[in-house]
């Protein structure tokens, strides 16, 4: 399986995924309190969820532009501002799922083997406290784009779980309904 062929569908359907855990806050809960879900927090010393949507938004867009070997657009920057700056300023919901969807169009115009050049190609990684990790391509793909990408979006989930948002193991995987065996979904 190629790298474009793993990253592309699974960031596509999970950020789906996770504007649909959006949809039902808002649905289930009363607008205000809705709306006040995006400084929410698992711990007071963990970011609220509307850094959790952005940054899940974020490593999609880093992994696109390292595969393909090219620098970060400015727009990148600003994503990554708002996320870290979502504690003070955590946006609306409206604005949350606008990141999503500017993600998947991102992600919507990758071409079949856009992010496959060169597996072995070596990224050098920098984190802003200065820490440096070297990896190939693949590497990088497998250990750090797709399980940063997850963990981001499991802290979503759980915030949304923790404040009292009705959510289940149906929700967390509504793709894989498309190879549901007809006749075999359990009666209610």
């Amino acid at each position: 399986m190629s790298l474009t062929q793993l990253l592309v569908p699974t960031y596509t359907q999970m950020l789906k995924t996770l504007s649909g855990w959006l949809d039902k806050a808002e649905a289930q809960l009363p607008s205000a309190e809705a709306e006040s879900l995006l400084a929410a927090r698992l711990a007071s010393d963990m970011f609220p969820l509307a850094t959790q949507v952005r940054f899940a938004c974020v490593q999609a867009h880093e992994a696109v532009y390292r595969l393909r070997g090219e620098a970060f657009p400015a727009s990148l920057a600003e994503l990554l501002d708002e996320g870290r700056n979502a504690g003070d300023r955590p946006g609306s919901l409206a604005s949350a799922r606008t990141r999503i969807e500017e993600t998947l169009a991102l992600l919507d115009g990758v071409g079949p083997a856009a992010l496959d050049g060169e597996p072995e190609r070596m990224i050098a990684h920098a984190l802003p406290n200065g820490m440096i990790f070297d990896l190939s391509a693949e590497q990088y793909a497998r250990d750090w784009a797709l399980p940063q990408f997850y963990f981001h979006l499991m802290i979503a989930y759980a915030i949304l779980r923790n404040h009292k948002v009705e959510l289940g193991k149906a929700d967390y995987i509504p793709h894989m309904f498309a190879y549901l065996r007809p006749d075999t979904l359990p009666a209610q």
